[in-house]
């Protein structure tokens, strides 16, 4: 008599798995997008998380203090240059050299890329093994590297103003540049064949930490060379692209944007009034600007996974208006022997939840084996928050499209109901 008027709570999530049980290929059916969401919940965050992570310790890899600029605007493009942009004069050596003298920057360093010639051919790196690549990153630069901070020497030295003056053709190279073309000696004193000059190798770098997976190409931070910035020229001539490093002493950084920023407008005569023909950023900025574009693509893949909820909530209120249908004479039975309104509310309610508890918990579990799959190839970081989020959004979409049918069986007849066939 007491399970047939006022059931517990445990009472009726048993009652509710019966329920599953006894009809298991519409259950499965009716859960399918419950756990469709869930996992694509489970997904975004993660790879969105991991994303925005390596970004960050990525960026803040060359110091909270660091300045960047550049006469193209820094960060995510989308579509062309405008004609402005493109005509912009280029950055040089004359201004990191003059960015030195102001009182709230520590250094200045150039940075010319020559990973290809003018024409976008790439160069090709030959070492002695037999090996030759295209995929390393060149860097031509100053000695004032050391002074970033941004590489870290674990063997070996810099490279002097002295070979920097006479443009020695010597290289600083990075881990994985050393595994790949001295895989069994030491790379000091080895020789590489670049742009066909052979350079000298004096220095081997710290490994960095690998953004999307490392493996080599364009997103090992580690398969970089560094060389002398005449020696860059050498085999990029007639290039003036410079990208500029500049490093704000501590506490400045505000104070040192502000000195580059008025330098910068004197020396490239921009009339007053009119805006930068040069971007600068600092590692908070582009920051923060990446996390602005990954959060647009998160709010558009959590309404693609508010579908997938929405279409289970749709399976469970099909499912319950089905069982109150098929279980009208046992309400009638429960309310004639003074079964409350609250009691059938509160058992179809509970019956609708553990449905889609269950797919939550089913979505969850997929969600976790796909992100460690991912993890091999993209940088994956599941937030705290994102596996409560997938549970009890799939739980109130259950007690949320499933309140009509509970409602209705709550409201009906104990007389028609006990004359149901």
């Amino acid at each position: 008599m007491r399970r047939l008027v006022g059931t517990t709570f445990f009472e009726n999530i048993k009652m509710a798995f019966d329920t599953l049980i006894s009809n298991k290929m519409r259950s499965l059916l009716t859960v399918v997008g419950v756990v469709i969401g869930v996992v694509v919940v489970m997904l975004m965050s993660s790879v969105i998380s991991g994303i925005n992570v390596g970004v960050q310790k990525e960026v803040e890899s060359f110091g909270t203090n660091s300045i960047f600029l550049y006469k193209y605007e820094i960060g995510i493009q989308f579509g062309r240059r405008s004609r402005e942009e493109r005509m912009r004069p280029p950055l040089t050596i004359e201004d990191a050299e003059a960015l030195k003298d102001l009182p709230a920057i520590e250094t200045a360093v150039p940075f010319l890329d020559v990973s290809s010639n003018r024409w976008g051919e790439k160069i090709l790196i030959t070492g002695k093994n037999g090996k030759t690549s295209s995929s390393v990153s060149l860097q031509g630069t100053t000695p004032d590297l050391e002074r970033t901070n941004t590489e870290i020497l674990v063997k070996g030295r810099w490279f002097t103003q002295s070979e920097s003056d006479t443009k020695r053709d010597v290289a600083l190279i990075g881990d994985t540049v050393a595994q790949d073309y001295f895989p069994n000696e030491d790379p000091l004193g080895g020789k590489l064949e670049i742009g066909g000059r052979e350079f000298t190798v004096i220095g081997v770098l710290q490994k960095r930490e690998q953004f999307f997976g490392g493996g080599g190409g364009d997103n090992d931070q580690s398969n970089i060379i560094y060389m002398p910035l005449g020696s860059g020229m050498r085999i990029k001539p007639n290039s003036e692209d410079l990208f500029i490093l500049a490093v704000a002493q501590p506490g400045k950084l505000e104070e040192g944007k502000d000195q580059i920023q008025d330098l910068l407008r004197v020396r490239r005569q921009v009339p007053f009034g009119e805006p930068n023909n040069f971007s600068m950023a600092t590692a908070a900025s582009i920051i923060e600007q990446f996390t602005a574009i990954t959060q647009g693509v998160f709010i558009v893949m959590f309404v693609i996974s508010c579908v997938g909820l929405m279409i289970g909530g749709i399976g469970v209120m099909n499912i319950m208006l089905v069982s109150v249908t098929e279980r009208t004479r046992e309400i009638g039975i429960r309310k004639s022997i003074g079964a409350k309104k609250s009691d059938i509310l509160l058992q179809f309610l509970t019956e609708a939840a553990t449905l889609t508890g269950f797919g939550g918990i089913l979505g969850l579990a997929i969600g976790w084996a796909l992100t460690f799959i991912i993890a091999f190839f993209f940088p994956s970081y599941v937030p705290w928050w994102a596996p409560p989020l997938g549970f009890f959004a799939s739980v109130g979409i259950g007690v949320g499209f499933g309140l009509w049918p509970a409602w209705k069986a709550a409201r009906l007849d104990p007389i028609e109901s006990l004359r149901y066939e």
